[in-house]
């Protein structure tokens, strides 16, 4: 997908350099100067002080002014702008960050819904960590239920396909015949099964474009770290260490989904899903005595839906990050689904054949079995075949009656998968630990950086990560309402209505949140690069400090000494956090089917 990122930034930078040229420039080293002039002519020292903010007896300490002095001598303006200034800062921090979204899992039918996928992920880091970590978790889950506890012939191709779908809106069919035919009969191991898992076994992985973004990436943030910590004095103000730090949450974002390599091609999945029908099912006597259904029949296992068939339309888009909205319906789903082959490798496990009879283990010849509705299964003549095969056949009426459980009446329609609640939980803690250890890093060197506090800068990576954690609560709240509902369909109850109707408001104030969040992250490192934040209000941390807000003009050494260290921090805070969740993602993917 195209995000156009040229025409946006080349608007950005019109936008900054005209706001430069326009608003009145203030030089406040020559306006220190101005004012320690005065101060010696009229040996008033007032509003003139020390780095720590604290009046000064000698004239000679003066490196900071008080905010009301900042406002009346310097002016409201900021300082000029620098076009070379700009352009390098922007070029090393911001551009190749912007260059790795492209880099995203996209595939949406629609160009708007990979827009609207891009705009979620910078919006939200957090709600983009968490898609991630949960497709994750729900792949590993199944695998180890289907490990340890099935031992059929088709479940090795139901595992990759039910990995594969977690970014569609997959449905079963809800009479009782239908998805254990398509488990138990033989004739669907090769031509539905094995077809399927094939036609969608296509990857989203790494190649050279995605690889050379990513180095781009890690290159430039080590090149102008480097830089940065050396010339600690010069530009502290504009220096994009901060603005590097908050962006670092995309690079195992970007590597963590070139692992998983999520089938998220609408397109694609579409037709292989269709491949997959021509192989299997045809119209025809000779296919419904062969236990298949007629092709125009509601089919046992879907991949689309009706935008009335779900209670949230972000389930039918297949861009990953949407995969919150689609987690609970696809681990209930695939919970049905296990149990079913659960209850197929048991009863085949004691030898128990579809059609009640005892277990034969010299092969027969069956003859065919019709009733007047045309809806049996033929007993073809297996002579010669292998008995396992020959004992997975039988009338369609037997089938219900072959996986039913005694005293397990709601098992295998749980609307609530098991353990799902642990793996959100897990899945959460991961992408806030990578959102707040990266937006933290570049709070701690806005914080550090003199005047220290809480400035327009911090202030403004705080409410980035504050916004991107909100848009993730009411997301998720949102997607977890929407399942409860689910389990009234037609909505009868009161609290089913309005559980979707909360639902419906959380996820329109998320989607408009992750948009303005979205817009934040990228002007906060313009006005960053370009001197915009450079002005006196920003300068003196008022936010924090109030009324004994000031402006340091002149950093000292030990003050200078002090911002490196904050940014020493930083940067071991923001690569540790990106580290870390990149390598529990790496211990925990060897269990996720191939």
């Amino acid at each position: 997908m195209r995000l156009y990122k040229g025409s946006l930034q080349g608007a950005l930078l019109l936008l900054v350099h005209a706001s430069g040229t326009v608003v009145a420039a203030t030089n406040f080293t020559q306006c220190l100067s101005d004012i320690i002039q005065n101060a010696n002519a009229t040996q008033d020292l007032a509003g003139l002080l020390n780095g720590d903010g604290d009046p000064v007896s000698n004239i000679s300490d003066a490196t900071s002014i008080s905010y009301s002095m900042c406002t009346s001598r310097c002016g409201t303006g900021q300082e000029p702008f620098q076009w070379s200034e700009f352009s390098q800062e922007f070029s090393a921090w911001l551009l190749p960050n912007l260059a790795l979204i492209s880099q995203l899992p996209f595939g949406a039918q629609y160009r708007l819904d990979n827009l609207m996928s891009a705009i979620l992920t910078v919006g939200s880091p957090t709600l983009a960590g968490y898609s991630l970590f949960i497709t994750l978790l729900n792949s590993r889950w199944i695998k180890r239920r289907f490990d340890h506890l099935v031992d059929y012939p088709n479940s090795r191709f139901v595992l990759s396909i039910l990995s594969s779908l977690q970014q569609v809106p997959l449905r079963l069919h809800p009479d009782r015949v239908r998805l254990p035919s398509l488990v138990i009969l033989p004739e669907n191991d090769d031509s539905w099964w094995k077809c399927f898992a094939e036609f969608v076994d296509y990857t989203h992985t790494w190649s050279i474009a995605s690889a050379t973004s990513i180095a781009w990436v890690v290159v430039a943030y080590i090149l102008t770290v480097a830089n940065s910590l050396s010339n600690v004095y010069t530009n502290v103000q504009s220096n994009g260490e901060a603005t590097g730090s908050m962006w670092l949450w995309l690079i195992p974002i970007v590597v963590g989904w070139l692992q998983l390599s999520p089938k998220c091609d609408f397109n694609r999945l579409q037709a292989a899903y269709d491949r997959a029908d021509r192989h299997s099912m045809h119209t025809g006597t000779a296919d419904i005595d062969a236990g298949m259904f007629p092709a125009s029949s509601r089919r046992a296992l879907a991949i689309t839906a009706k935008e009335d068939d779900v209670m949230s339309p972000d389930e039918l888009l297949t861009p990953p990050v949407f995969n919150y909205s689609r987690s609970l319906r696809w681990a209930s789903t695939a919970n049905t689904i296990f149990m079913v082959f659960k209850v197929a490798s048991e009863k085949a496990h004691i030898h128990l054949p579809v059609c009640g009879s005892d277990w034969v283990e010299s092969s027969i010849n069956i003859e065919s079995d019709t009733t007047k509705d045309n809806e049996t299964i033929q007993f073809i003549d297996t002579t010669g075949q292998d008995n396992d095969v020959r004992h997975r056949r039988g009338p369609l009426q037997y089938i219900p009656v072959y996986y039913a459980q005694p005293n397990r009446v709601q098992t295998l329609s749980n609307h609530w998968a098991p353990g799902v609640f642990t793996r959100m939980v897990i899945a959460s803690c991961a992408s806030l630990g990578l959102q707040w250890g990266t937006v933290g890093a570049a709070f701690l060197v806005g914080w550090f950086t003199p005047t220290t506090e809480i400035g327009c800068r911090t202030l403004g990576y705080l409410l980035y990560g504050v916004i991107s954690t909100l848009v993730w609560m009411m997301l998720l709240l949102s997607s977890i309402l929407a399942h409860s509902s689910a389990a009234d369909p037609r909505r009868v109850s009161l609290s089913a209505r309005v559980a979707l109707a909360v639902s419906h408001v959380l996820r329109w104030t998320g989607k408009s949140l992750a948009l303005l969040n979205f817009f934040l992250a990228i002007m906060a490192c313009v006005f960053q690069y370009s001197n915009f934040y450079d002005r006196c209000y920003c300068n003196s941390s008022v936010f924090s400090r109030g009324g004994a807000a000031y402006a340091v003009i002149i950093e000292t050494t030990a003050q200078a000494a002090q911002a490196k260290a904050a940014w020493i921090g930083a940067l071991v805070l923001a690569c540790t956090s990106a580290s870390v969740f990149l390598g529990i993602l790496n211990l925990l993917s060897d269990t996720v089917p191939s």
